[in-house]
């Protein structure tokens, strides 16, 4: 008797107990993001003009302000998580952060495992090349058989390798591969045309900026799927910053132009 109904009791135990882990893994980001106070933004800290840190060790650059405006409009404060590109989705996908406001470009593939809020950065991929090399690669069909450096884990990396009979050699970040260009071990690489100018001026290294490759490149946060309530919340948030002009201003800030529009 006293058996049967201890029985019944763990029953009912169990069962709230996996309603109650139900009722937790179905909480929207939005109510996470709202009970902490905090928004959790997971970026490199290491990709000027992007974000990287300044002398003082705060962090600085277009996607800090841009992550600091979107913060503010939904009501909480952000919290700053860096880590290495090569690890920067899966760590989204651990929950280590909330979002990512690392210039991500919105693809279809990544669209696939994660949703994205509306594009705040317009670019588009450019080659760069020694200054001595009088080479004139208009496209990344030139660069079938030659070397060509990327970094790991970036939409540069996959439209290098969509290109068959390119030589793609992967890096951890820019200063590795600009290193190896400058020495003769690549022929070219491959970034953003928003950052190779200020990569080129800081690296002292001889090295030039060649053509604009493939099409514009938008750019967006990403989060985890099923957060109905966050995606419409960041929807709202970054179409009242493109509105009211703060996205243009951000953009003047670090560029003189305005990177939040579509190339035309």
């Amino acid at each position: 008797m006293k058996f049967g109904l201890l029985k019944k009791l763990l029953a009912t135990a169990l069962i709230g107990a996996s309603l109650s882990a139900v009722a937790a893994h179905a909480e929207d980001l939005l109510d996470q993001v709202k009970q902490r106070g905090t928004l959790r933004v997971g970026l490199e800290g290491t990709f000027p003009p992007f974000n990287s840190k300044a002398p003082s060790g705060e962090l600085v650059g277009y996607d800090v302000d841009i992550a600091k405006a979107v913060a503010a409009k939904l009501g909480v404060k952000p919290v700053f998580v860096t880590t290495e590109w090569s690890g920067i989705i899966a760590g989204l996908q651990a929950g280590k952060f909330d979002v990512i406001v690392n210039q991500v470009g919105i693809t279809d593939a990544r669209k696939q495992t994660l949703d994205f809020s509306p594009a705040y950065t317009y670019s588009a991929a450019q080659l760069i090349q020694r200054k001595d090399d009088t080479r004139q690669f208009t496209s990344l069909e030139d660069l079938k058989g030659k070397k060509l450096g990327v970094g790991l884990g970036t939409n540069y990396m996959d439209m290098a390798k969509s290109v068959p009979g390119i030589d793609v050699k992967t890096y951890p970040g820019a200063p590795e591969y600009l290193r190896d260009l400058a020495a003769g071990r690549l022929d070219a690489a491959l970034n953003d045309r928003l950052m190779l100018a200020y990569l080129l001026k800081n690296s002292n290294l001889p090295l030039r900026t060649g053509a604009n490759v493939g099409t514009g490149n938008p750019s967006g946060i990403p989060f985890k799927k099923g957060n109905p309530k966050f995606a419409q919340a960041i929807d709202e948030a970054m179409t009242q910053l493109e509105a009211d002009g703060t996205f243009t201003k951000i953009s003047d800030k670090w560029f003189g132009i305005d990177v939040s529009k579509p190339i035309k």
